[in-house]
């Protein structure tokens, strides 16, 4: 049974459907279910949120290097690939920027976050293994009442593969250019009430750019009780990356430059980032259709990188330990109404030092530019439900009021000096250092969403969400120049959607048109301090379309037009574009399955011309890609993949942008061939 509703994502097969397809002669897909709205399993057809999910098959048949290659088979979504495992993202959205732009994006696994609210980091996302999920759900636009700060643009939440009924194991290799190879295995099993999956990962990349590359190791241990009262979900999450970091190439157009593509101008440019995450989920069923869950968690991470770009290349420490505690309770109040509530909380102990090796000079000091911890505490309480109004009407709603608490205590001299107290070579440091200081931000955030049945096949939908951020540690400590209090607010926006969806057998679809309005957004000003007073506007029109033409063959399409702009002059003219926000985003796929052991998929992505800086003075043009996967199946067990990325050999940049008077490049890889060859067993 088809669901009411899923994204292509969803609707595509897996390789074991398709090639039940191409036996049968018949079209089968699961429910779909997700987490992410509100913590329980519910029908995707039952939210209205733009909700996509990419699903087990998809993430094992992509067999992504690199998470952007996953996500932006989203739309409104794009995944801005740094070098080596770095990003930045977007969601309906210009890619975001700066100390804490991350703020503005809710990443989780099994919907707790990777990190402490106000710790965000902009390439999190490597944290969590993705590559052996069993699917990532994705909410465009603000979250829910389960999600509270930084789900301000869209929520990333990973879901962990459970333990199987039956014993499996699985063990794959892969090898590709550069010397890229990766292995992956698991083992799961089923004993009476208990089961367990471990799945383990580790790659290693030369990397194209010269004196770049990395070596990643990633490891979920999961366990699941099934008891008569309580059922009890456990997980263990662990990460490693090593990386050799190449920065950007400049010149205009230097990345179609043969002789310059694999230049590394950063050879000395390193991240070495190591997280553990453990979690607990408990359980119960109780009286009159209620339920009620309680999650304690614990989280670890450490990090270091040269920040490369940044004059004197400076080196950054920085790291948390938080425990924290979700809770909800469920309640049916009728065969039309169920409520839900919860309480959650979080403790942080975190750090962040910045230090200099190289020489004085102009305003950046050599040794110490910052050392300072922050003790946090984060609490909030939420409320929300659905109301099946009518035959044909259903209503989602929920709301939240978040606090969040920080205790900064600066470990070096107060000011605006070097770290032994002398003025800079030019007089004014670069880096300013506050006072120990106490801070605390109160805001609340709400949703709803009503989904009107117009037909059998068709609903119409219209959501609308507040959502904020409080203002990220780094953000009001990281000072610069002569800013010795940042006196920040929160962040703030406002959306509203409209869309229309529908599902027949062999065709499913949903367009959707949106606006959102950001207020009070913390930009530096030409001072170099961190202030409040931004405004942009975002508006857009998504489309998703998946069409089975024939039991065989599959065609999906996802694209977006969006138009996202200043909304006042405190960054630069009002009614500019934002930079790194391209208007089209585009991306179809074929799906042939021309025998029951065999299927091959044609992919084409676009990404439309954008500007490079605020000012809107220099472009890039924009590029299409073209990738290519065949997946042979020889028996039940012995499977092989062949992965041809770029097929075209075009020039195109993973990233570019304006800055300090030059064009700044993430040079694209050429056509790439990745070999994968697996056992299940």
């Amino acid at each position: 049974m088809m669901t009411k509703y899923a994204t292509p994502l969803v609707i595509s097969m897996s390789l074991a459907s398709g090639l039940a397809l191409a036996a049968n002669n018949k079209i089968t897909a699961p429910e779909t279910v997700a987490v992410t709205a509100d913590r329980i399993e519910k029908q995707v057809n039952e939210q209205s949120l733009a909700l996509s999910v990419i699903s087990q098959e998809d993430i094992e048949n992509i067999g992504h290097t690199h998470i952007s290659q996953l996500l932006n088979q989203v739309p409104g979504v794009s995944i801005s690939r740094g070098n080596g495992q770095e990003s930045l993202t977007a969601i309906r959205s210009g890619v975001l920027t700066g100390t804490g732009s991350c703020g503005a994006f809710y990443f989780a696994e099994d919907g707790i976050p990777l990190r402490a609210p106000g710790f965000c980091n902009v390439n999190e996302l490597f944290d969590v293994n993705a590559e052996q999920a069993a699917r990532i759900e994705v909410i465009r636009g603000p979250g829910t009442a389960v999600h509270g700060t930084n789900a301000l643009n869209g929520v990333i939440n990973v879901i962990s593969q459970a333990p199987s009924a039956e014993p499996e194991s699985h063990l794959s290799f892969e090898a590709g250019p550069d010397e890229y190879s990766r292995v992956k295995a698991s083992h799961s099993d089923t004993n009476g009430k208990h089961g367990f999956r471990i799945s383990l990962q580790g790659n290693h990349d030369d990397g194209y750019k010269d004196e770049s590359g990395y070596d990643q190791q990633k490891m979920n241990l999961r366990h699941d009780y099934h008891g008569d009262t309580w059922t009890i979900q456990s997980m263990l999450a662990a990460s490693n990356l090593n990386q050799e970091t190449a920065g950007y190439i400049l010149g205009k157009d230097a990345y179609k430059d043969d002789s310059r593509k694999r230049e590394n101008p950063n050879p000395e440019a390193f991240r070495n980032s190591s997280s553990l995450r453990y979690y607990s989920r408990f359980e119960r069923e109780g009286e009159k259709d209620s339920r009620f869950i309680v999650t304690p968690y614990l989280r670890y991470t450490e990090m270091e990188f040269l920040q490369h770009f940044l004059p004197g290349t400076p080196l950054e420490e920085n790291g948390e330990r938080t425990a924290g505690l979700q809770s909800a309770f469920y309640q049916n109040y009728s065969e039309n109404v169920t409520l839900y509530n919860g309480f959650d909380m979080e403790v942080t102990k975190a750090y962040l030092k910045q230090s200099q090796s190289q020489a004085s000079f102009a305003s950046f000091p050599t040794g110490q530019q910052y050392d300072y911890d922050v003790d946090a505490l984060y609490g909030a309480w939420f409320i929300g439900g659905d109301w099946q109004a009518t035959r044909s009407t259903k209503i989602n709603f929920g709301g939240r009021y978040d606090i969040q608490f920080y205790d900064y205590d600066n470990l070096m001299i107060n000011g605006n000096t070097a770290a032994d107290g002398s003025a800079c070579p030019s007089g004014a440091c670069r880096y300013a250092r506050p006072v120990d200081d106490k801070e605390h931000f109160r805001n609340s955030s709400f949703n709803l969403g009503v989904i009107q049945n117009l037909s059998e096949h068709t609903d119409i939908i219209v959501n609308a969400g507040h959502g904020f951020r409080a203002p990220q540690a780094a953000e009001l400590y990281r000072l610069q120049a002569q800013q010795l209090n940042a006196n920040l607010d929160e962040e703030s926006l406002n959306s509203l959607e409209i869309g229309l969806r529908g599902d027949w057998s062999v065709f499913q679809y949903r367009v959707s048109t949106y606006w959102m309005h950001k207020h009070d957004v913390i930009i530096q000003d030409s001072n170099r301090s961190n202030v409040n007073g931004g405004k942009t506007v975002d508006r857009g029109l998504e489309a998703n379309f998946s069409w089975q033409i024939a039991p065989t063959l599959l065609w999906q399409l996802q694209a977006s037009y969006s138009k996202h702009q200043y909304a006042n002059d405190a960054l630069t003219a009002d009614g500019n574009e934002i930079d790194t926000a391209p208007r089209q985003l585009a991306g179809t796929l074929i799906r042939w399955s021309p025998f029951a052991n065999t299927r091959i998929e044609l992919e084409v992505q676009h990404q439309g011309e954008y500007f490079l800086e605020e000012d809107n003075l220099h472009r890039y043009p924009g590029h299409t890609l073209s990738n290519i996967r065949w997946r042979q199946q020889y028996g039940k067990q012995l499977y092989s993949v062949v992965r041809i990325n770029n097929i075209t050999d075009i020039d195109y940049a993973e990233r570019a942008d304006y800055a300090f008077g030059n064009y700044r490049y993430f040079v694209g890889e050429p056509r790439a061939a990745y070999v994968e060859v697996g056992i299940d067993f």
